[in-house]
């Protein structure tokens, strides 16, 4: 089981390489989309998407993170175990829901998008904090593929599933 001061690092940590990562493509490769998969900039997109309502949501006071969705009623899983659950969800046919599927988005936008991620990274971060070990196991929020998972499997899930998106590009140009 991670600890608070290792997820925090590991989202830092894998956020900034896919930020990296990002930077460095070339127009050409930043808008490649092959087999009608998402371009760069879409799964940049896409991860903004994802972790700014995580960020918000943990602005929340616990208690109303108690009232809204309850407490969890086991252990949280592993990093390796929820892993293991995204991607048997993934290999089940799961796909991203409506509010999460982002529309074009070009070259030019790509530092906006850039400084969002980064601002919710920063964000998220700073949340986190705010949180006991014990409560990051204790409170509940939805995920849309993976149902109502604890505060600690979101964040691990946030960890995993931006490198998950980098290798998807690379996978996309053959890397």
């Amino acid at each position: 089981m991670l600890i608070k001061q290792q997820i925090i690092e590991k989202l830092k940590i894998n956020h900034q390489a896919f930020l990296d990562f990002v930077i460095s493509l070339n127009e050409k490769d930043f808008l490649l989309a092959v087999n009608n998969k998402w371009t760069a900039g879409q799964q940049l997109k896409h991860i903004c998407l994802s972790v700014s309502p995580v960020a918000m949501g943990l602005q929340l006071p616990v208690f109303f993170l108690k009232l809204l969705f309850g407490k969890a009623n086991r252990p949280s899983k592993t990093y390796e175990g929820l892993v293991a659950k995204y991607n048997d969800k993934l290999q089940n046919g799961g796909v991203a829901s409506a509010r999460f599927v982002p529309k074009s988005v070009s070259f030019q936008q790509r530092q906006h998008f850039v400084k969002k991620l980064n601002a919710s990274v920063k964000q998220l971060c700073k949340n986190v904090n705010g949180f006991s070990e014990a409560q990051l196991d204790t409170y509940i929020i939805p995920h849309p593929l993976l149902g109502k998972i604890t505060v600690r499997e979101m964040l691990y899930f946030t960890a995993h599933h931006v490198a998950h998106h980098q290798q998807l590009i690379l996978q996309s140009l053959g890397r």
